[in-house]
């Protein structure tokens, strides 16, 4: 049996792609998680793997506070090297975020190959510090690759969950209908000021017959403060495969997993980077889809502003008025956004971890 430590902490785009990758694994296979107290893993990972955690944090202080920060890494560590050698774990895997770097320190203490998968197309403090002990490092956008010298890099892509790879129904509480389907989502951080920009418009959107669903975040004093028959807003959904495979255009931030699953179901985009993204590396990443036609990037702006309402209509225009299907651009971004997706990416990395316990 081979037997695997993955360390993935904090936000779903650390922690989805790690899961999609656990269960990849075929049942030969062991598989412990490490993560760090009272974060997300704490929910989502327990009722289907073992889920250890430790102390860690960022080494973004000053002074004392980083001596501090830094003696904590120390017996993370030295915590994570015990736990290695109890369970004769032969690999690890990381996502990066906290929680990687006494993976990855860990692992080259006991001298055990480490992948580090870094879905961002400008790679995380981690990762360019700590690239380069690792046995490879897979990235989700290619360029990646040139922002990460001296370490063994190999494009992936970044692996999302199986629903989003197979057809889903449309959920039955989203507003019936013909007119387009307008999906607004702001990922798990940074909703507020993308809320405000929509709410502007919607009243417009929803005149002209878009019908939108709107999942709002759990931080946003206004939701709920617009009622209309066309609209449905909510916190958030677990159905969001079946929302993105049937929506027409999404307007969403451009974090690394909510940027692959709108490329796996070919969905046209605005896309809002959040302004206070470390490395501005949402940015980077809207660019990257941008660079193919598949989406449009609008940065965030005052809701009296006017560009993304501008941006909208030149891109529901056509479909609200039925034009010729050859001059809708929401089909054009659709095809981009399929030449960004890779849909074996959990594989990928799966034959990857495969070839490192052989050797």
């Amino acid at each position: 049996m081979s037997r695997l430590l993955i360390a993935a902490s904090g936000t779903g785009g650390h922690l989805f792609p790690a899961l999609a990758v656990a269960e990849a694994l075929p049942t030969s296979w062991s598989s412990r998680w490490l993560g760090v107290p009272d974060r997300l893993e704490t929910s989502l990972v327990p009722d289907r793997f073992r889920l250890i955690t430790v102390k860690a944090g960022g080494l973004q202080g000053r002074g004392l506070r980083k001596l501090l920060q830094l003696i904590q890494l120390i017996v993370a560590s030295k915590d994570v090297r015990r736990l290695i050698e109890q369970e004769h774990t032969q690999v690890v895997f990381t996502t990066g975020g906290y929680i990687a770097a006494p993976a990855i320190l860990a692992a080259r203490w006991s001298r055990i190959p480490v992948v580090l998968h870094e879905s961002n197309a400008i790679p995380g403090r981690v990762t360019r510090l700590l690239g380069r002990f690792c046995t490879k490092v897979a990235v989700g956008l290619p360029t990646a690759v040139e922002r990460i010298p001296g370490c063994k890099a190999v494009v992936t892509g970044t692996p999302v969950r199986e629903s989003f790879l197979t057809p889903q129904p449309l959920p039955n509480w989203v507003p019936s209908g013909t007119g387009p389907l307008v999906l607004v989502m702001g990922g798990s951080q940074g909703a507020v000021g993308l809320n405000r920009m929509v709410r502007a418009v919607l009243p417009d959107l929803l005149e002209a017959g878009c019908r939108v669903v709107h999942l709002s975040g759990s931080n946003d004093p206004e939701a709920g403060s617009l009622k209309h028959p066309q609209l449905a807003e909510q916190p958030f959904s677990d159905e969001i495969p079946g929302l993105l495979q049937h929506a027409d255009l999404a307007i969403s931030r451009a974090g690394a997993g909510s940027l692959s699953e709108l490329a796996i179901t070919s969905t046209a985009s605005i896309l809002v980077p959040f302004p206070q993204a470390a490395d501005q590396h949402q940015d980077a990443n809207a660019a990257c889809a941008a660079a193919l036609g598949a989406a449009v990037i609008v940065h965030q702006h005052e809701p009296e502003h006017h560009t993304l309402r501008n941006t909208l209509w030149r891109l529901l225009g056509p479909r609200l008025r039925s034009c010729d299907p050859a001059a809708d651009p929401l089909i054009t971004m659709a095809a981009g956004m399929e030449q960004l997706a890779v849909r074996d990416a959990e594989h990928q990395l799966v034959r990857l971890l495969h070839e490192l316990v052989g050797h």
